[in-house]
C-alpha cells in the first residue's frame, strides 16, 4: 500500500494526512489494502508497528471508527508473520469495535494447483450490523459470510471458499487435511507455465532443450545464469526442473540476486540429478512472462515497453497470486447460503 493517495494516477498527498471526511468523500464500499510488508518479514528488523512503514496502514485503521460512510467490505493482504504482529492485534481490535466480522486465511498457490510456493496472509472483513446491498446485486440483507461458523478464525485451508461440502476436510486446528493434500498433489508441472516451448522428446537423459523450441533464442540468452554466480552461490540456489511441481517465491530482488530471491530453472535434464554439476544444468532465470504465469495473470497481461527488465521483476515480486485472490474475493462478495 503506497503511503500516498492517488487520483487520476497523480499523487494527492500522504495517507497519514487523511481525515475521515476525506475518505467519506470517496464513498467506497470496498477497501482493498496491501500495506507494506517490511515491518513483518522474517528477514527484516520486525519492528512491527514501531516501523515507520506501518504508519500509513495504522492511520487508515484509526479513521474507520470516525467514518460516516464506512466500507461494507475490507480485504487485507500481507506476508506470513503479520498475523502475529501488534499491528494485526490493533487491526482486529478496531474492526471488532467497529462491528466488523472477520475471517482470516494463510494460503498459497500450491493449494490451488499452481506449482508456486507463495504463502500469504489474508483478512476478509464485513460490516456485520449494517444493512447493505449484498454483493451490490440490489438485494437488501445484513452482510454475512457464506460460512459464518469460521468468523474470527485463522484458516490454513481454502475449502470454505468453495462451498459447504468440502468444509468437512478442515480439522479443528485449521491444518491441512486430505482434500488439501490432494490439491497439492494435483499441481501442474512447471513446464506448463514456461514462456518458451519445451519438447518432451528433449527433456530426458541429459539432453538440453533444442534451440528451435524457443520463440527467440537471442532474447533467452540474457536469462542464463553466469558461471561466476553459479560458482559463488551455487550451494544457496533453489533449482527446479520442467517436471517439478513446486518452485520458491519470487521476490522483488529476483534477477539482481540469486540467494533467496526465487528458483532457477535447469534447462538440461540430467540422468542423475544428485550427481550432476550445476554448470551442466544450464541454469536460467524464469522470464517475467513465466513469473506472471505462475502468478496466474491472464495471457493478455503485458508490461509497457518502457518498463525495464529489473523493474518488471520488482513489480512482480510485490504482486499477488490471482489464483488465490480471485476465489477469496469471490467468497467475500458471495451471498450467504440459505439455511434449509
Amino acid at each position: 500500500m503506497s503511503p500516498y493517495v492517488f487520483k487520476d494516477n497523480a499523487p494527492m498527498g500522504n495517507i497519514q494526512t487523511l481525515t475521515a471526511a476525506d475518505l467519506d468523500r470517496y464513498r467506497a464500499n470496498v477497501w482493498l489494502l496491501s500495506p507494506p510488508c517490511q515491518p513483518y518479514t522474517r528477514q527484516g528488523l520486525q519492528k512491527q508497528s514501531a516501523d515507520a512503514r506501518a504508519s500509513s496502514f495504522l492511520r487508515i485503521l484509526e479513521i474507520i471508527p470516525e467514518l460516516m460512510r464506512p466500507p461494507v467490505m475490507l480485504f487485507v493482504e500481507n506476508v506470513v508473520g503479520f498475523e502475529t504482529s501488534d499491528t494485526h492485534q490493533r487491526m482486529v481490535q478496531i474492526l471488532e469495535e467497529s462491528q466488523f466480522v472477520t475471517q482470516e486465511f494463510i494460503l498459497s498457490p500450491l493449494q490451488f494447483g499452481v506449482p508456486y510456493s507463495r504463502p500469504r496472509y489474508f483478512c476478509l472483513s464485513l460490516e456485520f450490523n449494517r444493512i447493505c446491498y449484498a454483493c451490490f446485486t440490489g438485494k437488501r440483507k445484513p452482510s454475512s459470510f457464506c460460512n459464518p461458523e469460521f468468523n474470527g478464525q485463522l484458516l490454513h485451508v481454502p475449502e470454505p471458499l468453495f462451498g459447504r461440502k468440502e468444509i468437512k476436510s478442515i480439522s479443528e486446528n485449521g491444518q491441512l487435511t486430505s482434500a488439501s493434500d490432494k490439491m497439492l498433489q494435483a499441481c501442474l508441472p512447471i513446464e506448463r507455465f514456461l514462456e518458451f516451448g519445451i519438447s518432451k522428446n528433449h527433456v530426458e537423459n541429459g539432453t538440453s532443450f533444442p534451440p528451435n523450441t524457443f520463440s527467440d533464442e537471442d532474447s533467452l540468452k540474457q536469462y542464463f545464469v553466469p558461471s561466476s554466480l553459479i560458482e559463488r552461490w551455487g550451494s544457496a540456489m533453489d533449482i527446479v526442473y520442467p517436471d517439478s511441481k513446486r518452485c520458491c517465491c519470487f521476490t522483488k530482488s529476483y534477477y539482481r540476486y540469486v540467494k533467496g530471491t526465487g528458483s532457477l530453472l535447469a534447462t538440461v535434464m540430467p540422468t542423475t540429478r544428485d550427481k550432476t554439476s550445476l554448470d551442466e544444468l544450464c541454469l536460467r532465470y524464469f522470464t517475467p512472462r513465466e513469473v506472471s504465469n505462475l502468478h496466474s495473470f491472464p495471457k493478455e497481461f503485458e508490461f509497457p515497453e518502457h518498463v525495464t527488465l529489473r523493474q518488471r521483476y520488482a513489480l512482480l515480486g510485490n504482486s499477488l497470486s490471482a489464483a488465490v485472490v480471485a476465489p477469496l474475493l469471490s467468497y467475500l462478495f458471495s451471498e450467504p447460503y440459505d439455511e434449509k
